[in-house]
């Protein structure tokens, strides 16, 4: 299966090209460190500046958060969820992290443009 990543869309001209690669995007935020043992809250948005298409044919079927090779949690989602509006799909996971350092990315899957992942975001744990 091929995966997509983002890319800095202030250095491409076409608006277009601007649009399919922001609104199919995961970002990952994770503020502050993390305490081990205690519920840590990381939030996965797909999409920045522009909105996905909510149509029965066309959205966004699911959100994936990972530690490195470590699966975390998945959040699915039906044609509708979003009021059959473009809108940007936005969940919060909550984790409780048991190592000094967890190394997060998301994954998006589109029903027709495929699995797109985030850049990594480290975050540190401490005692």
């Amino acid at each position: 299966m091929n995966i997509n990543r983002y890319q800095d869309i202030s250095q491409i001209d076409k608006e277009a090209k601007k649009d399919y690669i922001d609104r199919h995007s995961p970002f990952v935020y994770a503020e502050g460190n993390a305490k081990k043992g205690e519920k840590y809250k990381v939030k996965v948005k797909v999409g920045k500046e522009y909105k996905h298409p909510d149509d029965f044919d066309h959205y966004i079927a699911y959100v994936q958060l990972w530690d490195g090779e470590t699966f975390l949690a998945q959040a699915d989602f039906v044609a509708g969820a979003l009021g059959n509006q473009p809108d940007q799909v936005e969940v919060d996971f909550y984790v409780v992290p048991q190592k000094k350092k967890m190394k997060l990315t998301a994954m998006a899957y589109c029903t027709k443009h495929g699995l797109w992942q985030s850049d990594e975001v480290v975050v540190e744990v401490e005692e």
